[in-house]
């Protein structure tokens, strides 16, 4: 008996799954490479069509946030409150990303009196 483990290979490890390039397929056809992109705060197309966070889904884009202790802290209470009080297992990224869709509604909505604007005339 052989001691060595047979691994497979990395084509084998990153091949396209069906399912990953119809994703592909699909995220490619909707947007171009230098497709105009509305100003935020600008109306949008669908005005019935609220700003809703994307979920639990795959992400393919990542965005570095430095927070104070404090400021961590603070998202760790809210995401345990929600687990306590409202029965919601959230991570902390669900959280942000919810709280992010919620600002950006808010300023489509409310524009100039918007609770974003007032807190970044702030600081």
């Amino acid at each position: 008996m052989p001691r060595r483990v047979s691994l497979p290979s990395a084509d084998d490890l990153f091949q396209l799954t069906p399912a990953a390039s119809d994703v592909t397929a699909e995220t490619s056809t909707q947007e171009a490479p230098g497709t105009p992109v509305a100003p935020i705060g600008a109306a949008p197309e669908q005005s019935d069509a609220p700003r809703r966070p994307s979920g639990r889904v795959r992400h393919d884009e990542k965005m570095t946030v430095y927070v104070t202790s404090d400021e961590l802290v603070d998202i760790e209470h809210a995401r345990l409150a929600l687990r306590r009080f409202h029965g919601l297992a959230v991570d902390r990224g669900r959280l942000v990303r919810v709280a992010v869709a919620l600002a950006l509604a808010d300023l489509e909505a409310q524009g100039e009196s918007s609770a974003l604007v007032r807190r970044l005339s702030e600081g």
